[in-house]
Parts: C-alpha cells; sequence; structure tokens
C-alpha cells in the first residue's frame, strides 16, 4: 500500500513527504526527481528541449512504474493530473491525499522560485496560477482519495493530519484488519 500526494504547485507534497517518510518508514519517491535522474536534465531543461508533452508522457511512465510497487510515499508532480492514464495506476496504488492551498498562498509560497517552469504563456504569475489551478482543480477532485487544505498549517501539522487519517483509508493497518 502507498501513500500518494497530489496537489498544484506549493501546497507542500514534497515537505509533506519528506516527513511522512521518516515517520512511516516509508521509501519517499518523487516523480519529478526520479524525471531528473532518468533524463539527466533539470524539470526547466527537460520541459525547455522536449516539451511538455514529452514531460507528461516520461511522467506517466514513472507513475506506471511506482504505482507498480509498494511501502512508497509517492510525491506527485503538481500535473500529474494532465494525463487521464494516471488515474487508474496512482487510485489503484494506495490512498491519494489531495493538498489544496488558495491562489493567495500559493503565490507567496512560490513567487521567488526560479526551478519551475511556465505553464502558461503570455500570463502573469497570478493569471497562471488562477487559470492552471482553475482546470486542475476538478481532475485533483476526481483523482483524490482525501483532501487536505494547507493554508494555515505547518508541514508537520500536514503530515500529522495525513497520518491520523490515513488508518481510515487504506493504510496497511486497516488492510490488514
Amino acid at each position: 500500500m502507498n501513500l500518494i500526494l497530489v496537489g498544484y504547485r506549493g501546497t507542500g507534497k514534497s515537505t509533506v513527504a519528506r516527513r511522512l517518510s521518516a515517520a512511516l518508514s516509508m521509501a519517499h519517491v518523487s516523480l519529478d526527481s526520479e524525471l531528473v535522474r532518468r533524463t539527466g536534465l533539470s524539470i526547466n531543461d527537460l520541459v525547455a528541449a522536449k516539451g511538455w508533452d514529452h514531460f507528461r508522457e516520461l511522467e506517466t511512465e514513472c507513475v506506471v512504474h511506482h504505482a507498480a510497487q509498494d511501502n512508497q510515499i509517492i510525491d506527485c508532480g503538481g500535473g500529474v493530473v494532465e494525463r487521464e492514464r494516471n488515474f487508474a495506476p496512482l487510485r489503484t496504488a494506495g490512498t491519494v491525499f489531495w493538498l489544496t492551498a488558495t491562489k493567495s498562498t500559493v503565490l507567496s509560497r512560490i513567487s521567488e522560485s526560479r526551478d519551475r517552469p511556465a505553464l502558461t504563456q503570455g500570463q502573469t504569475f497570478l493569471s497562471e496560477i488562477e487559470s492552471v489551478l482553475g482546470r486542475r482543480t476538478p481532475l485533483y477532485a476526481r483523482l483524490a482519495h482525501v483532501r487536505i487544505a494547507t493554508d494555515q498549517a505547518s508541514p508537520t501539522q500536514i503530515a500529522d493530519r495525513i497520518l491520523s487519517l490515513w488508518p481510515l483509508y487504506g493504510s496497511p493497518e486497516s488492510a490488514s484488519s
């Protein structure tokens, strides 16, 4: 059984995944880091060289590969919901927790980041967040088993909330009972 984190950029997936990995003694798999390792390119360079479609294909390969394994914290890139083919493998591989944040929270958390490629052309940063988040929100809702708001919580509080909910939704403990 896996614990899977999805959500938009800046919702805390990577930080929370590391805390969960330590708390549960489970491997932490960052799909974005896996793509960097496999290609030898940063996400920015990969997207610049090959485009988003190629990136999404490689991401789906990583999803399928890791969904077939067990006992992992899988930290998905924010756009994993852009491909319908990712839904079934992720939903059957474990419990999918959707980390949410308001547009203003996302903006404050990622506005200084330079390691995230633009998702749209010709939009301001806030317009991009509004546009992409608007498109993805119903997709996250379809994919997730559980929704966790992150705006007013620290990464430790978010991890603790997930740890308290996971037994109810498919942790190894609930599967054996």
